[in-house]
């Protein structure tokens, strides 16, 4: 799965608002350099991915991170889909990037006001054209995240905090993604939700949505993974 980025044509828009664009730096700058503490991760974690037309099992897997964007899912029992590209696992990675940052007022997320704001990559041609993050102002902390790539439109991550909390990283993740051009890994095989042959048709996947959940039972946070892990 492959993901796409929008155009700044939003810009005018933004500026209207008389936002001093300084701020939402400051603030995108100050969650960068909470992120910034974690240079890598273990967990075990239970995953769940929901997509119409397969049928594909729950799991307990292995995830490894490393910043600023290695990520390695292992499953004992077969293999877990994740969407390629995905920079909702890693939001350092997305901040590492150069881009202008502008306000786009608040909302309302899990109960809690956040702050909106949109990154703009510094580059046009950039594979991300857009991302728009929520923000917990209080506890510098990103509840979700939209990002628009060139190729797969509109992809989205809310991020549910709890235990884990004093490490900066979420009890739990759901990602919400486009399903039309998603392609099976080579050489994988899925049932799919029902015999008909409409089901396994590109037509009958658009404006359909896939999610995958994930719920971490553990961190284990800076143990130093090497290289060849991943």
């Amino acid at each position: 799965m492959k993901f796409k980025y929008l155009f700044p044509f939003f810009i005018f828009s933004f500026l209207l608002t008389g936002v001093n664009a300084q701020d939402a730096a400051s603030l995108v700058k100050s969650i960068q350099s909470k992120l910034e503490k974690i240079n890598d991760y273990e967990a075990d974690a239970k995953f769940k991915t929901e997509i119409s037309f397969l049928k594909v099992p729950d799991a307990v897997v292995k995830i490894y991170y490393k910043k600023p964007d290695r990520i390695k899912i292992k499953n004992q029992n077969g293999i877990s889909l994740v969407p390629k590209e995905t920079v909702s696992i890693s939001l350092y990675s997305l901040l590492n990037s150069h881009y202008t940052a502008l306000d786009g007022g608040t909302d309302l997320v899990q109960g809690i006001t956040v702050r909106i704001i949109r990154l703009l990559p510094a580059d046009e041609n950039a594979e991300l054209v857009l991302a728009t993050l929520y923000i917990d102002v209080k506890r510098l902390l990103i509840l979700k995240a939209k990002t628009t790539t060139r190729e797969s439109g509109t992809n989205e991550v809310e991020l549910f905090y709890g235990k884990f909390l004093p490490v900066g990283l979420p009890d739990r993740i759901i990602f919400s993604f486009n399903t039309e051009d998603f392609k099976l890994p080579k050489g994988v095989t899925f049932d799919y939700d029902d015999g008909s042959a409409k089901s396994k048709t590109a037509e009958s996947r658009k404006n359909q949505r896939g999610k995958i959940e994930i719920t971490y039972l553990n961190y284990i946070v800076n143990k130093g993974l090497p290289d060849s892990l991943f």
